[in-house]
């Protein structure tokens, strides 16, 4: 679905979330993945705030098709890109049609807020910061099925007029044509105050936001 949305133009790999964490290792498996659908990606090396601000980084971005952010820190990726030259680029072209998609951390960072890890060891006690907001007034449970569920207590706490949005793994939330779906083996759970609603594959998500028109900046 998301290669067959892909506009003309480079297809990239934005590997941020993962500079702390091999961003190398990263790339490849991502590349190795969509290369199984036919799509050829390219690295778009964004790993610090001088990358981000790069005026060559940017050109290159604004002429993409698809722009695919990987996992790993889920505060790295808004600390680096929010109010960048390169986010500008890739949000100005999504706004012209490409595709944008992240997992797990990618895609934490695409809505209003990203959770991040308030204190040691607990690994479950999460606060938040602003993030990308391409998905308003949402915050991403990712790994639902997993362990994102036990992110619930303290995202509400913190979030309290706030989406939830919980994603299984092997799972997306669609935006498409002006609706949201759910696609994928798992379900998306979308949480909102008392409220909790379970969507399937296939089926429109209600109680998300539509998409941003402007580009949040800093």
């Amino acid at each position: 679905m998301l290669v067959g949305a892909a506009g003309p133009g480079p297809a990239f790999v934005v590997p941020t979330a993962a500079a702390r964490q091999g961003p190398e290792e990263a790339v490849a498996h991502a590349t190795g993945w969509f290369a199984q659908l036919g799509l050829r990606l390219l690295e778009l090396p964004v790993l610090k705030r001088a990358d981000a601000n790069s005026k060559e980084l940017a050109d290159e971005a604004r002429a993409g098709g698809f722009f695919y952010l990987v996992g790993g820190d889920p505060g790295l990726v808004a600390q680096v890109l929010l109010g960048s030259r390169v986010w500008s680029a890739i949000f100005e072209a999504w706004q012209g049609g490409a595709s944008l998609a992240g997992s797990s951390a990618g895609a934490m960072a695409l809505c209003s807020h990203t959770l991040i890890r308030a204190g040691w060891p607990d690994r479950t006690n999460r606060r938040p910061s602003e993030a990308l907001d391409v998905v308003p007034d949402t915050a991403v449970l990712p790994h639902y099925d997993t362990f994102g569920h036990r992110w619930i207590d303290s995202a509400q706490r913190e979030l309290p007029d706030v989406a939830l949005l919980g994603i299984d793994e092997r799972t997306a939330a669609v935006w498409r044509d002006g609706v949201w779906r759910a696609a994928g083996p798992g379900a998306v759970t979308v949480i909102r105050g008392s409220k909790t609603a379970r969507f399937e594959s296939g089926a429109e998500i209600t109680g998300l936001a539509s998409p941003a028109r402007m580009l949040r900046t800093q």
